[in-house]
C-alpha cells in the first residue's frame, strides 16, 4: 500500500508539472497572438529588436515616417532618416520610397552602424503608375523625378497606418518627431501643411519673388479651368514638403483621384503656372486640398535654407528650429549651400563611395 501511495503521490505531482507547462504554453502563445504591432506579414526588409536605450521608455505606438530616396541623393535621405532617428524614443518606422535600381545601394547603406537598429520597410515605386498624368519634355526627361510624386500615393504606400508623417530627402529633424506626428487634424481634413504667410519662413520671404507665396504663384488664373475653381489668387500656399496625412480621412475623400485628376488635366490645358519655377507637384495638392487643410507648428518646418547661398538666419533661430528644410537650388550635400556643417553632423558616409563623390562634384541640385 505504501507504493501505491508512493505512485499516486508521483503521477499527481506530474500531473501538475504538466498542467504548469500547458498553461505557460498556452500564455506563450496568447502573447504571440496578441501581438500589438500591425505589421504582421507585411514584407519588411529589416526591423531589428529595439536598441537597448529604447527598451525602457519607447512609445510602443508605431509612427510610421515616408521619404523618397531617389540614387542621386540618397545621402539626404539617410542624413534625414538618422536625425530623426537619433532624436526620438518612439516606435518610428520608415518606408523608403525609390526605384528598383536603387535597392541594393540602399540596403547596403542601412547597413552602417549608426543606422543597424533603424526599422525600415522599402518600397519599389512604379514610375508608369503616372503615365498620362505628367508631361514630360523629351529633351528634359533626364530631369523628370518620379520620386516627388509617391506622397500622392500614401494610402497605397502604408495601407494599414491611419495616420503618417512625409518628409522630402532635403531635411534634418532636430527634435523628437512624435510632437509633429501629434499634430492636431481638424475633422474633414486629410492633411496638415505649413502655410507660406504664416510661417517663420516667409518673415524671411527672397526679395524679387512676386507671388512665391501665393496660389497665383503656381496656378494660371487666365485659364478657365482655374478661374471656375473661384480660388482666391492671393491665398497662401504652403510646403508640401513636410506634412502629416490622416490616411483614414485620405481614403474616405479619395484624395489620390483627386490629385491623379487634376494632374491628367494639367497634361491636356497646361495649368499651371509659368512665372515661377515652382515644383510640379504643388499645384494638384494645392487645389485639392484648399482651405481644407490644417497647420503645423512653422518651427517643424522652417525652409528656404536652400533659397540662396547666403545664411537668412541667426544660428540660435537654426539651433531652435525642429526640423530644416532646404528646399531650392543650394542643397547641403552640394559644393555650396548654407548651414552644411549642421546637416554633416547627421549625413553617415556612403560604404560604395558613390555619393561622397557626387557630392564633391556637383554645385547644385534640382529644387523640388
Amino acid at each position: 500500500s505504501v507504493n501505491i501511495s508512493i505512485l499516486i503521490v508521483a503521477v499527481v505531482i506530474f500531473l501538475l508539472v504538466i498542467h504548469h507547462n500547458f498553461l505557460s504554453l498556452s500564455d506563450f502563445l496568447r502573447r504571440e497572438l496578441s501581438d500589438p504591432s500591425p505589421l504582421g506579414l507585411q514584407p519588411i526588409d529589416f526591423i531589428p529588436a529595439a536598441p537597448e536605450r529604447l527598451t525602457d521608455e519607447r512609445d510602443d505606438k508605431e509612427i510610421s515616417v515616408v521619404i523618397a530616396a531617389s540614387d542621386e541623393r540618397l545621402g539626404g535621405a539617410i542624413a534625414a532618416m538618422n536625425s530623426i532617428y537619433q532624436h526620438t524614443r518612439s516606435n518610428v518606422v520608415f518606408h523608403i520610397v525609390t526605384l528598383n535600381d536603387t535597392v541594393d545601394h540602399l540596403r547596403m547603406w542601412l547597413r552602417s552602424p549608426p543606422l543597424k537598429n533603424v526599422r525600415y520597410r522599402i518600397l519599389d515605386f512604379d514610375p508608369r503608375v503616372l503615365e498620362g498624368k505628367v508631361q514630360v519634355d523629351p529633351q528634359k526627361a533626364d530631369t523628370f523625378k518620379p520620386l516627388t510624386f509617391a506622397r500622392f500615393y500614401l494610402p497605397k504606400l502604408v495601407p494599414h497606418a491611419e495616420k503618417v508623417i512625409y518628409v522630402d530627402d532635403d531635411v534634418i529633424v532636430q527634435d523628437d518627431i512624435v510632437e509633429l506626428y501629434n499634430t492636431p487634424l481638424k475633422p474633414g481634413h486629410a492633411a496638415a501643411f505649413s502655410d507660406d504667410c504664416d510661417s517663420t519662413s516667409s518673415k524671411v520671404a527672397v526679395r524679387g519673388a512676386g507671388n512665391q507665396y501665393n496660389y497665383i504663384g503656381f496656378l494660371d488664373y487666365q485659364k478657365e479651368t482655374i478661374r471656375k475653381l473661384a480660388m482666391k489668387a492671393n491665398t497662401c500656399s504652403f510646403n508640401p514638403g513636410v506634412f502629416v496625412a490622416n490616411l483614414t480621412e485620405w481614403k474616405l475623400q479619395n484624395i489620390t483621384k483627386q490629385l491623379e485628376k487634376w494632374m491628367t488635366l494639367n497634361v491636356v490645358e497646361d495649368l499651371y503656372s509659368k512665372t515661377l519655377a515652382g515644383s510640379i507637384t504643388t499645384p494638384p495638392l494645392l487645389i485639392v486640398f484648399y482651405k481644407q487643410h490644417s497647420s503645423i507648428d512653422p518651427m517643424w518646418n522652417v525652409r528656404h535654407l536652400g533659397s540662396s547661398v547666403g545664411k537668412r538666419y541667426s544660428p540660435h533661430f537654426v539651433k531652435a528650429a525642429k526640423l530644416l528644410h532646404w528646399n531650392g537650388h543650394f542643397k547641403p550635400w552640394g559644393r555650396t549651400a548654407s548651414y552644411a556643417e549642421v546637416w554633416e553632423r547627421w549625413y553617415v558616409p556612403d560604404p560604395t563611395g558613390k555619393f561622397n563623390l557626387i557630392r564633391r562634384h556637383s554645385e547644385a541640385y534640382e529644387a523640388k
